[in-house]
């Protein structure tokens, strides 16, 4: 009997070892008692690098019989900790995170039309994940024919201005080089001039919610015609009414693109259920609805809110001369247009 109990003790103690484990190390074959007097760290420490280092701070706690250390912080991909049992040393690498796969693309950037007023407002970034936040203004560039970045072409406001599930940035051209009358329109330009060519730029640098940059940088080329100073005007718009008894889509031409965003839910058709499209360069409203047309008149509901590209709205200028008097106004939050299927 006392020949196997001198042969049992070296066994436990070779069963003895330090294991990592979701950021954790833990004592195995070995069962803790009472804490000693000095704390569990005279029992074990855990090391982060070589040379004489403190050992890392964080907590102890016995999980289902056996000694577990957890760092306070969590170590770095590629870091040698060393874990140390009493009088044996046990060393790990933090293994180093796989790099992440670029997936991430611009899917679209909106207006789509490739000649822009030279009062255009507002850019709409569409991406295909979320993005982070904060990168912007560095990651965003506008150049002119030459190839030169114009000089603070957008409203960079430090509280970007991102869709609920960071997948669309809208970008504003600054409204100080739009309107006319302010100062800075006087004497810097507008940010986009009239017959000149330009080219948005985006940074494949530009890292998404994960951290990853996007796959590949985009380019957007566009020229720049006449100012856009006249109000929307629904009596203009084509109206094409769709067939009774059918689910086809009611079309609205507009005769102009439109902001892509507000068409998403400016415009509808009062107590009818549908999908909304749009056309080519958002100069047309298509809307399908889930159940087929009655046929009854029907009423489309037009928020006068409503944008062109240059923010004049329905009924209402966005850019007005400070010296003109403004001879209409819009009190109605909507107008309506009715149509009965054919």
């Amino acid at each position: 009997m006392i020949r196997w109990a001198l042969f049992l003790v070296p066994l436990v103690c070779a069963a003895q070892s330090v294991t990592m484990e979701g950021g954790a190390f833990r004592v195995a074959g070995w069962q803790p008692g009472p804490e000693p007097p000095a704390g569990w760290s005279s029992v074990l420490s855990v090391y982060a690098g070589s040379g004489e280092v403190p050992p890392l701070s964080g907590s102890y706690s016995i999980e289902n019989g056996v000694l577990s250390f957890r760092p306070r912080y969590p170590l770095g991909a590629g870091v040698r900790v060393r874990a140390v049992f009493e009088s044996k040393e046990f060393t790990f690498e933090i293994p180093k995170a796989a790099p992440l796969v670029s997936t991430t693309r611009v899917a679209t950037v909106y207006p789509t039309a490739d000649v822009l007023p030279e009062n255009e407002l507002k850019l709409y970034l569409c991406f295909t994940a979320p993005m982070q936040e904060g990168e912007a203004w560095t990651r965003i560039h506008l150049l002119d024919p030459a190839g030169k970045a114009v000089e603070l072409p957008f409203l960079e406001i430090d509280q970007e201005l991102w869709s609920p599930d960071h997948t669309r940035l809208t970008v504003l051209f600054d409204p100080g080089r739009i309107k006319r009358g302010l100062l800075p329109l006087r004497e810097i330009g507008p940010s986009i001039q009239e017959g000149r060519a330009y080219t948005l730029k985006i940074d494949r640098d530009w890292r998404d919610a994960r951290g990853a940059p996007l796959a590949e940088p985009y380019e957007k080329k566009f020229r720049v015609g006449a100012p856009d100073r006249t109000p929307i005007d629904t009596a203009k718009w084509r109206v094409t009414p769709p067939h009774a008894g059918t689910r086809e889509p009611l079309t609205i031409a507009f005769g102009e693109p439109l902001d892509y965003a507000m068409l998403q839910h400016a415009i509808a058709v009062r107590g009818v259920e549908g999908k909304v499209e749009l056309g080519r360069e958002e100069r047309e409203w298509r809307f399908t609805p889930d159940r087929p047309w009655s046929a009854a008149p029907q009423q489309v509901e037009v928020q006068t809110a409503l944008e062109d590209l240059a923010g004049n709205r329905v009924g209402r200028l966005f850019d007005v001369d400070m010296f003109q008097t403004v001879t209409q106004k819009i009190a109605r939050d909507t107008v309506s247009l009715t149509f009965r299927p054919r």
